[in-house]
């Protein structure tokens, strides 16, 4: 089973009683859930790993628990950037820091 299989089962194991029950929940076929954990969840249409997250309470991307404090959408904004800045050099990275600074001095880009 691969990793991200393993921690969507733990996230269904840790909210409900059975792989079974949850997939009776989602109405999603049980053989069709259990072979998606068994063998990867590339196969499962997105729109299905997505329901199940929003239920679990876990995010899309990486399956790591949801802030309740924040919303899903800035959520995963907010990993979106990350994975953006971590592929970028040294130079790269000060330079984006340095435009965020600028953008965040600007009050028409403040939040209301």
């Amino acid at each position: 089973m691969e990793d991200r299989a393993k921690k969507l089962k733990k996230a269904i194991l840790a909210k409900f009683k059975s792989v079974r029950q949850f997939s009776i929940e989602m109405g999603i076929p049980y053989s069709t859930l259990v072979t998606a954990l068994d063998r990867g969840i590339e196969g499962m249409a997105y729109g299905t790993v997505i329901r199940m997250c929003e239920r679990l309470e876990i995010n899309p991307v990486d399956f790591t628990p949801l802030d309740k404090n924040v919303p899903v959408s800035e959520q995963l904004l907010q990993n979106r950037v990350m994975q953006y800045y971590v592929r970028l050099n040294d130079t790269g990275k000060e330079r984006i820091l340095e435009l965020m600074d600028d953008f965040a001095q600007i009050k028409k880009y403040h939040k209301k």
